[in-house]
């Protein structure tokens, strides 16, 4: 069942899927008591008509759903939204998070959880999604590849490479400082704005491996810097 209760212009509205109806109750409730609109569905195709309707600043998103599940929900938003996403899930797999991640979730969260652990990783996601100004300057040139931090756009040899604005921020930050050495937790902290203990190093390795599959062999590459970390080649 889709609610949609009355929404707030100024408070961010978030969409809670969940199947379970005591889950998405005590989630809903905890989230209005922190300030936030929310609105909910039980299903997969639910969620999908939900938040093309309502365009929810954010979405929790369980991955064992009805009709569609949370992984497909996903993919179908990651095609046209870069809407903030968290997953619940009660599988422990990596392999799940590791996929939820790569389809581009901003987050996860492994049932049972605690609705304020929950609350603070979604301001801390909507937090990390508001935008700010660019840490690198203007333009940044190297060789064939190009980023104007303005526009956020990235052409490697002229043509486009279509980022997400993750991706964006963390190539920025890495050409930001050529050479430097960055560890994930170091990543995490100044891109995701997430302390490690909240956010899976893992996500930095997704998507360092998504950006040097986008930006193809012709661009500066990053480079693994075993048991240490990430930097940028000029």
């Amino acid at each position: 069942m889709i609610t949609i209760p009355n929404i707030s212009p100024t408070d961010p509205c978030i969409a809670v899927v969940d199947d379970e109806p005591m889950v998405r109750e005590v989630v809903t409730r905890y989230l209005r008591r922190e300030g936030f609109d929310v609105i909910t569905a039980a299903d997969g195709a639910e969620a999908l008509a939900l938040i093309a309707e309502s365009k929810p600043d954010m979405v929790v998103l369980d991955l064992m759903l009805p009709t569609l599940s949370g992984l497909e929900v996903l993919g179908a938003l990651r095609r046209d939204s870069d809407v903030p996403v968290i997953l619940l899930t009660a599988r422990g797999e990596e392999s799940d998070r590791v996929l939820g991640l790569e389809l581009g979730a901003d987050d996860y969260v492994t049932k049972p959880f605690s609705a304020r652990e929950l609350a603070a990783r979604v301001k801390s996601v909507l937090r990390r999604a508001s935008p700010a100004p660019s840490p690198i300057a203007e333009t940044l040139t190297f060789g064939d590849l190009r980023l104007d931090a303005r526009s956020r756009r990235v052409t490697v040899r002229g043509d486009v490479v279509d980022l997400t604005r993750r991706e964006f921020e963390l190539l920025a930050f890495l050409a930001g400082s050529p050479g430097q050495v960055f560890s994930r937790s170091q990543l995490l902290d100044h891109v995701w704005d997430s302390s490690p203990e909240w956010q899976d190093p893992s996500t930095v390795t997704v998507h360092v491996r998504r950006l040097r599959s986008k930006l193809g062999d012709g661009a500066p590459r990053i480079a693994t810097v075993w048991g240490v970390g990430y930097r940028f080649e000029a």
